[in-house]
């Protein structure tokens, strides 16, 4: 006698197969002849979450719901990667009954810390920019126009963006319910990339230095940002809007040579730092308290340029420190909330084309003229201390509740009307190289 099998048996060898081909892959360190050339577990995995999300976001060309198929498959492949992590754990004390009715403390496991924190933190930032998109299924006063459409049928777009579909809104432009609307998706959205950039700067910050990199690394901080960078950043009244302010910073290539130099600089002084007491005999040229202060503006600098330029490359450091990193915890946290921040930095961007557009329709003079996020969306004083992830997810939750109620300074911490003296100036004797 044979017995009928549930169709729904048969619906799940599709998906069996697919995670076994994920995992034999990270297990094989992605080297696919088995040699054991393969690159670590930590790395293959950071590997896998990135290469996801390129597959079903792409570009996110258009401001428009994700499909059902995309969603799910997203949603279901994510939490296989994610699943690793709840096999990561650490001792914490506990509580046994006995059988005579005795309590005894005993040690149990439990997910580690950081990964208990930040993983529901991480997928309530992926639903919340799911489910922005998905408000835009009923968005009737803009369309998108082809690029290769004829001139008379072409919208808006950026001329930095001409590879995008082009933007059409209504002759007088949106109205003011919709532009309204549209500013308040992009505030969340804003939020959400500002919660998920706090955490990926966290945990790149626990990853430990690379000794590549360190080798790599020239003798002094002043070799290593050059001599006008150096002066200008150990001046005696320091000013970080202002250090900025005399850098060049006209393309994406030279932003990211100046965080290098920077980043470098912090290594640097932060070893010396660190090795004092080993060379007790040896007078430095510069105090440890001078040499503190010249890593905290440079961590000060560091801070404005991620916030200012969020869509720039990642940097020689960070790229050296996913690349070497054994922490298989930190590198899922750490890819995880790389590809949030992407997700959300896009949708932002492509929400400012469709105001742009709008600006233009209703003053086309405005399509002439230049037009820079990075200038326009940033705030002009910025403190040095920024809430910890933690505070800033909690933030976000309450903005959920209450939209109105906060500001986007109020979010990241930003007090503009403190004083910026006690932050930024500080009165210093000469300063010699370090």
């Amino acid at each position: 006698m044979t017995t009928k099998k549930d169709s729904s048996t048969f619906s799940c060898y599709p998906d069996m197969e697919l995670m076994k081909e994920r995992f034999s892959k990270m297990l094989l360190g992605e080297d696919m002849s088995g040699g054991g050339k393969g690159v670590s577990s930590a790395l293959a995995l950071s590997n896998a979450i990135t290469n996801l999300a390129a597959s079903i976001f792409g570009e996110q060309s258009k401001l428009e719901p994700m499909s059902q198929k995309r969603k799910e498959r997203w949603r279901k492949e994510i939490d296989w990667l994610l699943s690793v992590t709840n096999y990561i754990v650490e001792f914490v004390p506990g509580q046994q009954k006995s059988k005579d009715g005795t309590n005894m403390e005993i040690m149990i496991t439990q997910q580690r810390k950081d990964l208990l924190m930040n993983i529901p933190a991480l997928k309530k930032l992926d639903a919340m920019l799911i489910d922005c998109l998905d408000n835009f299924k009923d968005a009737k006063e803009f369309w998108y126009v082809s690029k290769d459409a004829d001139d008379s049928e072409k919208g808006v777009q950026r001329s930095d963006k001409w590879w995008l579909p082009t933007i059409k809104v209504p002759p007088e432009g949106l109205s003011d319910e919709s532009r309204r609307w549209l500013q308040y998706q992009k505030d969340c959205v804003n939020q959400v990339l500002k919660a998920s950039m706090a955490i990926n700067a966290q945990i790149l910050a626990e990853m430990e230095v690379p000794e590549n990199y360190i080798d790599s690394l020239p003798k002094n901080g002043r070799s290593s940002l050059g001599d006008s960078i150096y002066k200008n950043i150990t001046v005696e009244f320091f000013d970080p809007e202002q250090f900025l302010s005399t850098m060049d910073m006209s393309s994406e290539h030279k932003v990211v040579n100046l965080k290098d130099r920077i980043e470098a600089s912090i290594v640097i002084w932060k070893r010396k730092m660190h090795q004092k007491d080993a060379k007790s005999s040896w007078v430095p040229a510069v105090s440890f308290e001078k040499r503190e202060l010249f890593e905290e503006r440079a961590e000060t600098v560091l801070l404005l340029i991620k916030h200012r330029f969020p869509e720039i490359p990642q940097s020689s450091l960070e790229i050296s420190k996913i690349q070497y990193n054994k922490d298989v915890g930190h590198s899922v946290l750490e890819s995880y909330s790389r590809v949030l921040e992407s997700l959300a930095y896009t949708v932002t961007s492509r929400i400012e084309d469709v105001l742009y557009a709008d600006s233009v329709a209703q003053d086309p003079s405005l399509a002439i003229a230049k037009w820079n996020r990075s200038a326009n969306s940033s705030p002009q004083k910025r403190q040095s201390v920024v809430s910890t992830p933690k505070e800033e997810f909690e933030r976000l939750s309450c903005t959920a509740e209450t939209p109105n109620s906060m500001t986007l300074f109020d979010f990241m911490g930003w007090n503009m009307e403190q004083g910026d003296g006690d932050v930024n100036k500080t009165n210093l004797e000469a300063l010699p190289q370090t």
